[in-house]
């Protein structure tokens, strides 16, 4: 009996995964947690950027929408020309619709999201073909979408979606219809302020002006030009938020809403002891109510691409492999935010998106696409559109997307020079036509994409291939290899050649093909 009950114990306690390490505010500590299998299988997931600056919904091309608050504030002299410019039309814009003397805080009272129907949503992110969600809980603006009596107190004023606007716990409704829909539910939170009256603005300004050392006798110092007692104030002002505020805050995320996903930002200005952050994140790992599902990113002060569940890239190119789980957000056009000026135009393509996530997917990334909903609680029909088009193309190929992991190579390029593209070239719109369809004279292209599966390979190619066969180098096939198009039940011949497999493709016609572009083909029982 004693026997039965030891090992009964035992069984209990190796199902639990995570649950039994206990993990240490070190780094060393936090990075030995083995990022939950869910999130790299995932793939595709949505982003939501929704809040006060959702009310005016404007900025100029090219910026954010949601930094509508700082930007009327920035300093009209900045060096910085994106933040001068933002600066120059959003205050044109506030101005004129709103007049000089209306304050930011007061589009509390027009957010209130009347037409928000969270079920409605879950319907379109289920169509889509995500695997989770992530809304943003509060933005840089303070501003919370649920019920955080840390944010009204600080703020002296209504200052969550409960106690002003809507009048309903935002994030509590989506959560709701979300797992609902079978969707793993994350939460965006920012843990930077910008007008916290806790921490004030000069506060922060002394606490980022680099070396805040008034000791000119310590090694490598640097003499601060604030005083001693300036610099305790914006310290112990900063200790005030930070536990006053931010713990609490994220505190109550993650116990009352269990997230499977804590997407921090605002931290890049920072390091990780100022933000205090370990604790917070060592509370999170080792108490969260679904800490085995838990995920958490890498933006937790000046730690980005170095530390975390995953690293993150924001309108970027992501990362070049897969060997840490990582994720590429972005908008369906440049803001995150609803900007209104947008048009068609501004908004990529169902063909670039599919693209995108493509080419992310093969290099061992996940695609957090973002929408931007009205203040009225409506996802403009557009955003709609796309996430549709995008579960349309899912719908066929989805099984050579979700639970893969990457090949020995993310891709087949053709003859050529292989184009280099800098961070600014990916920020500016992720040139994915030039890598594919539309190279310069003489680059080389991305002929396929890969992903792997146990013993089987999907080969995506962009458009459908010129010729009556196609070759796919670095392929062992067996004796049980079998080559399909995706969609089609049809077997397609192939031969062996020296460099991997020659596949005939002539067979296919027309009717065969379900979508219109990036076609997948599947290679079952390779080596």
């Amino acid at each position: 009996m004693k026997i039965k009950l030891l090992l009964l114990l035992v069984l209990l306690c190796s199902s639990h995964g995570f649950s039994q390490e206990k993990y240490e505010p070190t780094w060393d500590s936090l990075d030995k947690r083995e990022t939950p299998a869910w999130f790299s299988d995932a793939k595709f997931g949505i982003f939501i950027h929704w809040g006060l600056y959702s009310v005016p919904g404007y900025t100029n091309k090219g910026t954010y929408a949601e930094w509508y608050w700082n930007a009327l504030n920035e300093d009209p002299n900045t060096p910085k020309k994106h933040r001068r410019e933002r600066h120059e039309a959003i205050t044109k814009f506030h101005n004129e619709q709103y007049g000089k003397d209306f304050k930011y805080p007061e589009f509390k009272d027009d957010f209130k999201a009347e037409l928000f129907n969270p079920e409605e949503w879950a319907s379109v992110f289920k169509r889509s073909g995500a695997k989770y969600v992530v809304l943003t809980s509060k933005h840089h603006d303070g501003y919370c979408l649920y019920p955080s009596k840390e944010a009204s107190i600080s703020y002296d004023m209504p200052w969550n979606s409960v106690v002003s606007g809507p009048k309903r716990d935002l994030a509590g409704d989506l959560t709701k219809a979300v797992r609902a829909e079978g969707i793993k539910m994350g939460m965006y939170y920012s843990i930077w302020d910008w007008y916290n009256p806790y921490w004030t603005k000069r506060q922060q300004k002394i606490l980022s002006s680099g070396s805040l050392s008034v000791d000119t006798k310590a090694k490598g110092s640097k003499k601060s030009k604030y005083s001693k007692q300036e610099v305790a104030a914006a310290e112990a002002g900063l200790d005030k938020y930070i536990h006053e505020v931010m713990y609490p805050q994220v505190k109550q995320l993650v116990n009352d809403y269990e997230p499977a996903l804590l997407f921090s930002d605002g931290d890049w200005w920072m390091d990780y002891k100022k933000w205090q952050t370990l604790p917070l994140l060592s509370w999170a790992y080792n108490n969260a109510p679904n800490k085995d599902e838990l995920v958490i990113n890498d933006r937790w002060g000046k730690v980005r691409g170095e530390h975390g569940n995953y690293y993150t890239t924001e309108y970027g190119s992501g990362f070049s492999d897969g060997t840490k789980p990582w994720e590429e957000n972005r908008g369906i056009g440049m803001s995150f935010g609803i900007n209104r000026i947008e048009n068609i135009d501004d908004y990529r393509t169902k063909k670039e998106l599919i693209f995108m996530l493509m080419d992310i997917v093969s290099r061992g990334g996940n695609l957090l696409l973002n929408i931007g909903p009205n203040a009225d609680g409506t996802i403009p029909v557009i955003m709609q559109e796309r996430l549709l088009e995008i579960g349309n193309w899912l719908n066929v190929y989805g099984e050579g997307i979700y639970d893969t992991k990457q090949w020995i190579k993310d891709a087949q390029w053709s003859e050529g020079a292989k184009p280099v593209f800098s961070k600014s070239d990916f920020h500016a719109g992720f040139p994915i036509y030039q890598m594919t369809i539309d190279p310069k004279e003489g680059d080389a292209v991305k002929e396929f994409w890969f992903s792997q599966k146990e013993d089987n390979l999907y080969a995506f190619s962009p458009e459908w291939p010129k010729t009556s066969s196609i070759v796919i180098n670095d392929v062992v096939p067996t004796s049980k290899t079998i080559v399909t198009l995706m969609g089609c039940d049809k077997e397609l011949p192939y031969v062996k050649t020296n460099k991997g497999i020659k596949i005939d493709v002539s067979s296919i016609g027309i009717r065969d093909l379900k979508s219109q572009f990036v076609f997948g083909f599947k290679l079952s029982n390779i080596k």
